[in-house]
């Protein structure tokens, strides 16, 4: 999957079935902080999905709805990283790093 970073760069690393986008950010160094790590209680591993890709997510549940409500500088295809696990139809996967985060409720 690709890591579009805050500065722009590309990051493309390797991303193991059944992880979440959470956890092979910080498997890789990729700046996403998830302070409730993964629990769906922050909005801090929010990420922007490429809208190429938005279609292949699974719908999102109210809970995360709810969270994204929360995020900085949310997108029509945000997502939260600890709710996207990588499948075989996300096979290249391209997400993008929000400008910033804001810790909310976490």
């Amino acid at each position: 999957m690709v890591f579009v970073q805050r500065d722009g760069t590309r990051k493309e690393v390797d991303a193991p079935l059944g992880l979440s986008v959470l956890e092979i950010a910080h498997r890789h160094g990729v700046d996403i902080e998830g302070a409730c790590e993964g629990s769906l209680a922050c909005s801090t591993c929010h990420v922007i999905v490429d809208p190429s890709w938005y279609g292949k997510l699974a719908k999102a549940t109210e809970d995360e709805e709810d969270m994204l409500d929360l995020a900085f500088d949310l997108q029509e295809t945000s997502r939260l990283g600890c709710q996207l696990i990588m499948t075989d139809a996300l096979d290249g996967l391209t997400v993008k790093l929000p400008a910033g985060s804001r810790n909310a409720g976490g």
